[in-house]
């Protein structure tokens, strides 16, 4: 077997859904590299929630690995036994174990090493001698960082997969995105006037701008004639609250009234995101929507692909520290941003003319 011939690949992405996201092109280039490869995403639940959306995949499995944090206390190595022997009967021809460079491979090559899949490959910092079939050694961070996307592209490079386009993608079905148009419609949204999308939560404390800020931002947009749309997710509800009742102007909010395939449709047809770096910076890129990022110095890595972009921050002396919570308790990188540059942000994108984008942040 190689991997000019195989033709059943695993992709293993045990991720967030922005992870999964920024791993797309990847696949894709695997998926393009031969003709008829069939592709199956293993990815954790909540990576999983977004694969649906992703057209380069046939097929998906949920796995939620006892090596990573969010999993919960297992009683026994059942499901572990079990997973072995689902990939061993599905006779994958190989695997790409896609991580980031904190991330150790090795307890994924393991357990597809004793599911017998022939060809494995992965980043790895140490030499995994039989665990993987082809190893290359992880440069990041000893010699540099790289985007995500970027990452994950070099990787399948190494075996002859690549493409051209490296946009990430979903897909947004013509049918939802003509629900969201008649939704948006019946709130009394006018499409052919400004709006914008504020994404204002993030799961990490350390990636979320400050809420009367956001208050401040988006009473401005709405001065100048700019509908402002919030979204979030079940517990953001009091934010997002507490930021409309602040900016004392009109907003809509569809704040847990929408499933991913509708915050993909929403997105799709908006003008622009406003958003810290969270899930749907990453949603909007693939769709094609600029975005303003708020982007707080945690990780350089994930700011948005492909797109017109502004990532806004204030440089600090305790940068890329890559905490969920600020360890200096004074959040600066992101509450040193004034509302007034947001909202300048905002103006230049939707007044630009369309351009991609690839903003890195450098070390």
């Amino acid at each position: 077997m190689t991997w000019n011939t195989a033709k059943n690949i695993l992709c293993l992405r045990l991720d967030t859904i922005g992870d999964v996201i920024m791993t797309t092109p990847a696949m894709r280039a695997l998926k393009a590299a031969v003709p008829d490869r069939r592709i199956t995403l293993m990815t954790s639940s909540a990576g999983a929630a977004i694969a649906p959306l992703i057209p380069d995949l046939d097929e998906w499995l949920v796995y939620d690995a006892p090596w990573l944090k969010a999993t919960a206390t297992r009683d026994s190595s059942a499901p572990e036994f079990a997973m072995i022997e689902q990939l061993r009967q599905q006779s994958f021809d190989a695997v790409v174990i896609f991580t980031v460079y904190s991330q150790n491979p090795l307890p994924s090559a393991f357990l597809c090493y004793m599911a017998g899949i022939p060809l494995r490959l992965a980043h790895c910092h140490e030499n995994p001698y039989q665990l993987l079939t082809d190893w290359v050694l992880d440069p990041e961070p000893a010699q540099f960082t790289r985007h995500e996307v970027r990452r994950q592209l070099d990787l399948v490079a190494t075996v002859g997969a690549q493409i051209v386009d490296e946009r990430m993608q979903l897909q947004t079905p013509v049918a939802a995105i003509a629900q969201m148009q008649t939704r948006l419609a019946e709130l009394g949204v006018n499409l052919d006037r400004p709006w914008v999308v504020i994404h204002p939560g993030a799961t990490a404390p350390s990636r979320r701008y400050p809420p009367e800020k956001f208050a401040i931002a988006a009473r401005q947009l709405v001065d100048r004639g700019i509908s402002v749309i919030f979204t979030g997710t079940t517990p953001e509800r009091e934010l997002v609250t507490s930021i409309q009742t602040s900016m004392g102007a009109p907003s809509l909010s569809l704040v847990d009234r929408l499933s991913l395939s509708d915050l993909a449709a929403l997105l799709k047809l908006a003008p622009l995101l406003i958003s810290n770096n969270t899930g749907p910076v990453h949603i909007a890129a693939a769709v094609g929507t600029p975005v303003v990022d708020l982007y707080a110095l945690t990780n350089p890595q994930h700011t948005p692909w492909g797109v017109p972009n502004r990532v806004l921050f204030q440089d600090v002396p305790c940068r890329i520290c890559y905490k969920s919570i600020c360890p200096e308790a004074h959040h600066h990188c992101l509450t040193l941003v004034s509302p007034e540059s947001v909202v300048a942000a905002a103006l230049e994108l939707l007044t630009a003319v369309p351009t991609p984008a690839f903003t890195t942040i450098s070390l």
